[in-house]
C-alpha cells in the first residue's frame, strides 16, 4: 500500500504562483511514474504533468511553459511548481504514483485562482 499526501494548495490571484508537494510513504526509487492530475468542477480529471524516474517530464499543452514537475527521491517527495496561474487552472489537484503493486492517489489539494 502506498500513501500519498498532497499540500500547498490555496487561493492565489491570476498571475501568481504556487508549489504543490506530494509526500509518498515509499521509497521514490520504487515509483515508476509520478504524476499530477486536476479536476475542475463539472469536468473529468485530467493529466497535468508526469515524470518517470529518469525520463523527460510530460505536460498538458495548457500548462506547458508555466508548470514544472520535479522529484526529490531523497525526500520521497514530488513537486509541481505552478507559475503564471490562470483562473482556468482552478481545481482539485491530485498526486498519482504508479508502482509495481498498482496505481495510487492522494486525497487532493484545492487550487483556486481568482481575483
Amino acid at each position: 500500500q502506498v500513501r500519498l499526501v498532497e499540500s500547498g494548495g490555496g487561493l492565489v490571484q491570476p498571475g501568481g504562483s504556487l508549489r504543490l508537494s506530494c509526500v509518498t510513504s515509499v521509497n521514490m526509487f520504487g515509483v515508476d511514474d509520478m504524476g499530477w492530475y486536476r479536476q475542475a468542477p463539472g469536468k473529468q480529471r485530467e493529466l497535468v504533468a508526469s515524470r518517470t524516474g529518469y525520463g523527460s517530464p510530460k505536460y498538458a499543452s495548457s500548462v506547458k511553459g508555466r508548470f514544472t514537475i520535479s522529484r526529490d527521491n531523497a525526500k520521497n517527495t514530488a513537486y509541481l511548481q505552478m507559475n503564471s496561474l490562470k483562473p482556468e487552472d482552478t481545481g482539485v489537484y491530485y498526486c498519482n504514483a504508479v508502482v509495481k503493486s498498482g496505481n495510487y492517489w492522494g486525497q487532493g489539494t484545492q487550487v483556486t485562482v481568482s481575483s
